[in-house]
């Protein structure tokens, strides 16, 4: 490559980061906010790339293309919520509680209602594709924690009585879900009502967690059962 097309890379480069910064001290989730995010992200490249604009502000990242409609919604510092993730409150949902750094990747979808709530502690993040319902009982996600694409947390479901369709039946739930610090869930991994994954535990693709897990167990299957210990 002759020098000068190297040269006018770098300034070209130069301009795209000084106007990322520019734009990103603005931004947040207020209307101006909003603007400036997308006029930040602009020459971003997409998906994870994307990260380091949360690292920019303690306001975080929240893509445009991201819907926020939660009217309880709390978040730390350095939040990461990426293109058509979607943050939810049905009738009489509780509280969305994000500590600091967590990173919610593309198509993830996170709602609370009838009386749930959700509170993910700092560092954790969710990959794309994610559901995390967090209705009648409440979901906590620990510090740290990485849940794979195609994640599901439901810690509800719907009655079952004879003579009344499905859809009328009240939502019943078993209990909260709680996944312990570092905890790494595998893709697709499914956790249902009253179950708790301990401190660093593992699950495995596919896996549907339907009891506890002790700490730093290894779990697979359906329904997921203990196959060995990380220590």
């Amino acid at each position: 490559m002759p020098p000068f097309h190297f040269q006018s890379r770098i300034h070209h480069n130069m301009v795209e980061r000084q106007w990322v910064r520019f734009w990103m001290r603005f931004a947040g989730l207020t209307p101006l906010g909003r603007i400036a995010t997308w006029l930040a992200s602009i020459p971003a490249h997409p998906h994870k790339a994307r990260v380091y604009l949360a690292r920019m502000n303690p306001r975080g990242y929240f893509s445009t293309k991201a819907v926020i409609f939660h009217g309880d919604f709390q978040h730390g510092r350095h939040i990461f919520v990426d293109d058509r993730a979607v943050l939810f409150q049905r009738e009489q949902g509780g509280s969305m509680v994000f500590g600091d750094r967590v990173f919610v990747y593309r198509d993830t979808i996170l709602e609370t209602g009838y009386g749930g709530s959700l509170t993910i502690d700092d560092d954790a993040s969710l990959h794309p594709r994610c559901q995390i319902n967090a209705y009648v009982s409440d979901i906590h996600i620990g510090k740290g924690v990485m849940l794979a694409p195609g994640c599901a947390l439901y810690p509800y479901d719907h009655g079952t009585e004879g003579d009344t369709p499905i859809r009328e039946q009240a939502l019943v739930s078993k209990g909260n879900i709680e996944i312990g610090d570092d905890a790494w869930l595998s893709f697709g991994a499914t956790v249902l009502g009253g179950v708790r994954i301990g401190t660093g535990a593992v699950i495995g693709a596919g896996a549907i967690v339907t009891e506890d897990i002790p700490d730093y167990a290894i779990a697979v299957g359906r329904p997921a059962r203990v196959v060995k210990y990380r220590k």
